[in-house]
Parts: structure tokens; sequence; C-alpha cells
């Protein structure tokens, strides 16, 4: 899963860092696990633009993700590693033996013909699920949920991942990609390995043109604008806009905006770093 820097034979091509796809093994989707995506443009249900920047962009097809891994102690073979037009990670079709299909976020270093397992007898190896109390300390770690039974809900992204770090009771305490360090129940499950495609932040789309491909239209900066249109627009000649904030005043920089009395603060031990 490398990067390739394509030669400047032409203007878009010049800074253009793309991935090599070398790991992608399959080009069409399996069909029984795809459904229709509809682009909303940015507009809601009168039509009305209630996002900016949002429109255009390729058609997608949504392929459906098994973030549950609810299939306990059946085998699974890896069919094929393939690209998602909606998510930075590859995802992988796996074969069970008992003829079902589904589609996972594929882990680093995953290949085909390997064989994958979730549930209490699996083995801690790439691509197995566990709960997190049969998980050894230390492992790497992916797809983990928050809640037992509802799925995957953190380090579901490219090269993304989390550590086990201790076990205390019914909670384990993970170490989050953000650098979080938080509890989580030990009845959760979480895959092993980290999340494929690491390579995704180092690419470069070289060119305005593939912004649009990929559905971003033209962002119109703050300062540029008037001050009836944002809070830091308006001014003389080449005027900052003052202090960052958002077109309705919250602040960008140093303004608390989680909840004081979110749930989930009491399983927080060390806040993310700034």
């Amino acid at each position: 899963m490398g990067l390739r820097k394509f030669k400047p034979v032409t203007p878009g091509t010049r800074f253009r860092v793309g991935a090599s796809f070398t790991e992608i093994t399959a080009t069409k989707p399996e069909k029984s696990l795809v459904v229709s995506s509809k682009k909303s443009g940015g507009r809601n249900n009168t039509g009305k633009m209630t996002m900016r920047y949002i429109g255009g962009g390729h058609k997608q097809s949504y392929r459906l993700i098994d973030f549950k891994r609810n299939k306990f102690d059946i085998p699974a073979t890896v069919a094929t590693i393939e690209y998602d037009p909606n998510r930075t990670a590859r995802i992988a079709l796996l074969n069970y033996a008992d003829g079902e299909k589904r589609y996972i976020i594929a882990p680093e270093g995953l290949q085909v013909g390997q064989k994958v397992v979730s549930g209490d007898t699996a083995t801690p190896e790439i691509g197995n699920t566990l709960k997190l109390a049969n998980i050894p300390l230390g492992s790497i770690i992916h797809n983990v949920e928050i809640h037992p039974g509802r799925g995957a809900q953190l380090a579901r992204s490219a090269g993304a991942y989390a550590q086990l770090a201790a076990r205390d009771g019914k909670y384990a305490t993970l170490k989050m990609p953000s650098g979080e360090t938080r509890l989580i129940l030990t009845a959760c499950l979480a895959t092993i390995g980290a999340v494929s495609n690491s390579d995704h932040s180092n690419e470069v789309l070289g060119k305005a043109g593939r912004s649009r491909w990929v559905g971003r239209r033209p962002r119109t900066r703050p300062v540029a604008m008037n001050p009836v249109d944002h809070p830091m627009g308006g001014g003389e000649g080449r005027a900052s806009g003052g202090q960052p904030r958002s077109r309705n005043g919250v602040y960008a920089k140093g303004y608390k905006t989680r909840t004081l009395k979110k749930y989930s603060n009491r399983f927080i031990i060390e806040k993310r770093k700034k």
C-alpha cells in the first residue's frame, strides 16, 4: 500500500501524489452488497442550501460494511481487497463457510486467501475480532465498539488504530488515535491490527478538478467576504479578519464546545492532545 508520485507531464500531475492501488485485487464490487447512494448537494428537503461548498462529484454506490462482526465462530476466507469511494480505508470481501458474503474494513497486512474469524474462540491475529477481555494487553486494534453489540465506532479511518493499555474489572483502558486515554467495557468487540491505507494522509490531489470530483466546491475565505456575509469580513484593503470564528460567531480557537455534562466524560482518563 504505497504512494505513486506522478511525472510533471501536465500542470495537474506536477504535484500529484496518489495511491498506487497495488493491494487492490478486484475492480467491481459484490452486487449483493451494493446499494444506491443519492447526493444532496448540500440542500435540505425544501431545496434550500444548508451546507455550503458541497455539490457535484462522481456518482458513487454505497458498499454495505459489516461493523458488527456478529457471525461468531464461523470462519471466513478473504476473497478480495477492494477500493471503497465512501471511505479512506480499503475494504475486504469475506466468504463465510456457510455461504454468506460480507464486507469488512481491511486491516493492514490482510491478504487474499487468509482465514479470519470472530468470537471468543478466535486467536489474536490480524483481521480476527474478539472481546476486549480476550485481547492481550499492548495489542494494536481497530473497529472498536463503544456499546456492546452496537457495532464498531472507533478507529475506522485509514491508518487508524488504538492500543489496549490495561484492564481493570469490567473496563479496559484504551489509548485512542487522538491521544485520548479512555475506558471501554471489556464486553465490547475490537478487531486486531491497524486500518489499511495508512499513506492516505500523504496523498496530494494536485489540481482543483480532482477536488471537484470528490464533491467539494470552491471555498471562499471568510476574510474575503463582506461584513454582512461573515463576522471576519470587511475592512479596508488586505485587512485580516480578527479573531477566527464561524459564520455564526462561534470562536474557532480555544473556545470549548464540548457539553459539560456529557455522559462519556467519566470514562475519559486523559484528554486528547491539543
